[in-house]
């Protein structure tokens, strides 16, 4: 068994910390930290939904961004700011669409919530610490909708949490940092609901194949650690 950072075991999560109501104005907002990884996450609520939306659907609406500041990485990258790239495109999707997969959006009625993620400093899994953020910033928000009398119930069907994957030298490892994330044959990101269906299950070799055992390997792995992050929100 090779070493890992700190003296991780291979199914062995990064500290993870999650802070809430980090900033003042945001409705639902955290800080998550997932080992060096560190995002500021917000979810901000109109009482109106998208204008490409029919008026007589009755279903509310949540979408994400993502953004990664310039000095996350260990040389800047450039602020997006009139196109965003692939991946920025990419990562924001699958936050958005992970995130309404947990709401019943007839319950959310008129109202777009928009989740933001924010990388601060990026060392590996951006993607799944931003979901697990978002789950929990946009909680907030409904929580404090029903507070206000604004909101009869809570949307959430239940909670969703999401965890990286890889397949090094043989081995399969949880929650990759990036030295480990850019050496991977293989490359996971799952995210999955608190009664382990999945949500999305984003598996691929990055040389040569790999086998199913290898891939269920990688789904208990994945589903322990979710269900130990979500018991953490």
């Amino acid at each position: 068994m090779s070493e890992r950072l700190n003296n991780r075991k291979n199914n062995e999560l990064r500290n993870i910390k999650i802070t809430k109501d980090y900033t003042k104005h945001a409705l639902g907002s955290v800080l998550v930290e997932f080992g060096d990884t560190k995002v500021i996450v917000t979810a901000s609520v109109e009482e109106t939904k998208p204008r490409w939306m029919d008026k007589a659907d009755p279903r509310g609406w949540v979408t994400a961004e993502y953004s990664l500041l310039p000095s996350a990485t260990h040389t800047r990258c450039q602020r997006e700011r009139n196109k965003i790239s692939g991946r920025t495109q990419e990562i924001q999707r699958l936050i958005g669409r992970s995130l309404r997969s947990c709401v019943n959006l007839e319950k959310l009625g008129d109202r777009t919530v928009t989740v933001d993620a924010d990388v601060i400093q990026a060392d590996g899994g951006t993607r799944c610490a931003s979901i697990c953020g978002g789950f929990v910033a946009m909680n907030l928000a409904f929580e404090r909708l029903i507070e206000q009398g604004l909101l009869q119930e809570n949307p959430v069907i239940e909670p969703i949490a999401a965890i990286s994957v890889g397949l090094i030298d043989g081995e399969v490892k949880l929650d990759l940092d990036y030295s480990e994330d850019s050496t991977a044959q293989v490359d996971s990101n799952v995210v999955m609901t608190k009664s382990s269906k999945i949500i999305e299950f984003q598996t691929t070799a990055e040389g040569a194949p790999f086998e199913k055992a290898q891939l269920d390997e990688i789904y208990n792995l994945a589903n322990d650690a979710i269900q130990k992050i979500i018991s953490m929100y």
